[in-house]
C-alpha cells in the first residue's frame, strides 16, 4: 500500500488516515496549548494511543520528540535510556540543533547525536531537560511504565524537577498497562518525587458497535472490496470495538483469510503477548490459572479462588489471589473479573499451565 490507509497496521500520524478520534487529539492539543506540565494518554492495546499521539503532535506548532520505551528491555540500564533518548533527539535534529549544539555532554556528528552518560562531561537528565527549556518543546513518552526499573527514581526526579522549573517543556506519557504507569509515577505515594503532582489524563475508549462496523465499512471501500454487514457485525463480536484488532481482522479478511482463520492468528498473537508479560512475574503458572478461571466465567473472589484451589489441589492464601488480581488489573488484562480484550480472553482459555 503506498498511502496510508485504515487497514494500515503502522500507526497513523495524521487525521486523514486516523479513523475518529478528534475529541482526544483536541484534548491533546488543547492540554498542550495551555502548557499544562504533565498528560497522560491511557487505554488497552491497540486503542490507538501511538497513532492518537503521533497524529496530535504532528498537528501542533511545537518542537518534539518522541521515546518509544518498548524498545527498553526490563532491566534497562543508563547506557539504554542515554542511547534511547540521543536516538528521538537525531530524528529532530533539526528543530534542536541550535540548543543541542551548546550543550557540554552532547557531540553531533552529522545528523546523530551522542550524549555521554557517564565520566567528565557527563549530563544529567534534568540538567537535559533545563537545556532544552531554552526551546518550547514536548517531550513524548510512549509506553511509559517501561520507565519502571533500574533507573525509574532518578527518571521521576528529572521530570519532577522540569515540572517545578522547566515551563517551556510539556510531557506526554501514554501508557497500555495503566495501573503499572500510575505506579512508576507514583502521584499517590508520598515517597515518589511526582507525589501530588496534577496531571491532564485523557482516556482512550473502544468504539462502539455502530462506529466499529463504520471503520471497517470504510477500510473496506478504501480497498474496493466489499462485504455484507454479517460480516462487519461478526468482526466486532469477535474483537470488541478495539481498532487495532479491527484493523487487523479487516486487512486480513481482505487477503483472503476467512474469519475462523483470523480469529485463529489473532488469538495466538494474544497467546505470545500473554506468555511476554507473565515471563515477569514470579507465579507465572498461577497467574495462568486465574486467567483461565476468568476466561470460563469465574467472575467474583469467590469463584475464582474455588477454581484456583481445584486446580492447585491445595488451599490459596487470600493474599495470595489479591496480588495476581491486581497484578493483572494494573497490566490492563481485566477488570472486575472481566478480560478488557476479547481476543485475550480467548487466548487465555488456551494457555498452557505449566
Amino acid at each position: 500500500m503506498g498511502q496510508k490507509l485504515i487497514f494500515d497496521e503502522r500507526p497513523k500520524d495524521n487525521r486523514k488516515d486516523l479513523f475518529d478520534r478528534e475529541i482526544e487529539i483536541e484534548k491533546i492539543e488543547k492540554a498542550v496549548t495551555s502548557r499544562k506540565p504533565l498528560i497522560l494518554i491511557l487505554g488497552v492495546r491497540r486503542i490507538g494511543k501511538t497513532s492518537v499521539l503521533q497524529t496530535a503532535l504532528n498537528e501542533l506548532n511545537e518542537n518534539w520528540i518522541l521515546l518509544d520505551c518498548r524498545k527498553l528491555k526490563e532491566n534497562y540500564s543508563r547506557r539504554d535510556i542515554y542511547t534511547l533518548i540521543a536516538q528521538s533527539l537525531s530524528r529532530r535534529i533539526d528543530k534542536l540543533k541550535n540548543v543541542l549544539e551548546k550543550i557540554n555532554g552532547i557531540s553531533i556528528l552529522g545528523n546523530q547525536i551522542e550524549i555521554k552518560w557517564k565520566g567528565r562531561n557527563y549530563i544529567s537528565l534534568a540538567d537535559l531537560f533545563d537545556h532544552l527549556n531554552e526551546k518550547r518543546v514536548i517531550i513524548a513518552i510512549d509506553e511509559a511504565q517501561k520507565l519502571r526499573g533500574p533507573m525509574s527514581n532518578e527518571i521521576k526526579e528529572a521530570i519532577a524537577h522540569a515540572y517545578d522549573y522547566d515551563k517551556n517543556l510539556t510531557f506526554i506519557l501514554t501508557g497500555s498497562e495503566i495501573g503499572l504507569l500510575y505506579d512508576f509515577l507514583g502521584v499517590s505515594n508520598p515517597k515518589s518525587p511526582l507525589y501530588g503532582r496534577y496531571y491532564e489524563e485523557i482516556v482512550l475508549e473502544r468504539f462502539d458497535k455502530e462506529k466499529s462496523k463504520e471503520m471497517l465499512k470504510r477500510g473496506f471501500e478504501e480497498l474496493s472490496f466489499k462485504v455484507n454487514d454479517n460480516v462487519l457485525e461478526e468482526i466486532y463480536e469477535e474483537f470488541g470495538g478495539i481498532p487495532g484488532w479491527l484493523v487487523f481482522a479487516g486487512l486480513q479478511y481482505y487477503s483472503g483469510k476467512s474469519l475462523k482463520e483470523l480469529k485463529e492468528m489473532a488469538v495466538q498473537i494474544a497467546l505470545n503477548e500473554i506468555e511476554n508479560l507473565l515471563n515477569r512475574t514470579p507465579a507465572k503458572r498461577r497467574y495462568k490459572i486465574v486467567m483461565k478461571c476468568i476466561a470460563r466465567g469465574s467472575d467474583n473472589w469467590t469463584k475464582v479462588k474455588e477454581c484456583l484451589e481445584k486446580e492447585e489441589g491445595s488451599i490459596i492464601s487470600s493474599s495470595v489471589l489479591s496480588n495476581i488480581l491486581n497484578s493483572l488489573e494494573k497490566m490492563s488484562i481485566i477488570k472486575d473479573y472481566t478480560f478488557l480484550d476479547p481476543v485475550y480472553r480467548d487466548a487465555s482459555m488456551k494457555l498452557a499451565v505449566r
